[in-house]
């Protein structure tokens, strides 16, 4: 009788469980989709004032071009980025991680490291709700930076050493490099498949646009032969 009980009290919070989750996977449709598109409206304002309102239109012909030649560039990652980020964002991560930007150099690493910290298993309901919270905080944090920086900004940046500002561009590679690395001291393997693919892809003479789409393609792909097998 008491393992019965027992039984039944499982089953019981694992239904409480899955029944908060959907709530909190529904709210986060809800909000998340409206601040989105809010953003998606503030930033169309500026240009459709300047253009219609004080007639600063540039012609059809400039924007378009300037579209195409932007999406030619920039455009792949407009599907792989939401593909690729969210094993690790979650859901509600990933509209929160593409309302506030940043997402490989802050919200990324951070939601890892939340993860990490707690012991959560990537992909899992708790972490998810740990990346989520690690990426609130990373946002509120970088506003108040922001905020700082704008302020002071100018007198910031002469006071900044050379050399110290010299070595900001091996910032994004060691995130990235950081992140690979906790993420491989769990499975060494597949670290190493991600590494010698990386390298092998980097080196070849492929087009570059469609590089980081191989990359993470063969590695997806390796990792579920090994995991198959």
């Amino acid at each position: 009788m008491a393992i019965a009980k027992r039984i039944e009290e499982s089953i019981e919070i694992k239904s409480a469980q899955t029944d908060a989750m959907q709530s909190f996977h529904s709210k986060s449709d809800f909000w998340g989709r409206l601040t989105l598109w809010l953003v998606v409206l503030a930033s169309l304002i500026p240009p459709l004032f300047f253009s219609f309102v004080l007639g600063y239109h540039p012609g059809w012909g400039a924007v378009i071009g300037g579209l195409i030649g932007y999406a030619a560039f920039v455009g792949i990652m407009w599907f792989l980025e939401p593909i690729t980020y969210y094993p690790i964002l979650g859901r509600s991560g990933t509209y929160l991680s593409f309302l506030t930007g940043n997402i490989a150099n802050m919200c990324l690493p951070c939601s890892a490291s939340s993860q990490e910290a707690i012991g959560a298993e990537p992909g899992s309901k708790k972490a998810e709700v740990a990346g989520t919270l690690g990426i609130a905080v990373a946002s509120l944090t970088n506003i108040l930076i922001i905020i700082t920086v704008v302020l002071s900004g100018s007198f910031i940046l002469t006071i900044i050493p050379q050399p110290v500002e010299s070595a900001m561009q091996f910032i994004l590679p060691a995130i990235f490099g950081s992140v690979l690395g906790q993420f491989a001291y769990k499975k060494p393997l597949y670290g190493l498949i991600a590494i010698v693919i990386g390298m092998v892809i980097l080196f070849s003479p492929i087009f570059s646009l469609i590089k980081i789409v191989l990359c993470v393609a063969l590695t997806i792909g390796a990792v579920l032969f090994l995991e198959k097998r």
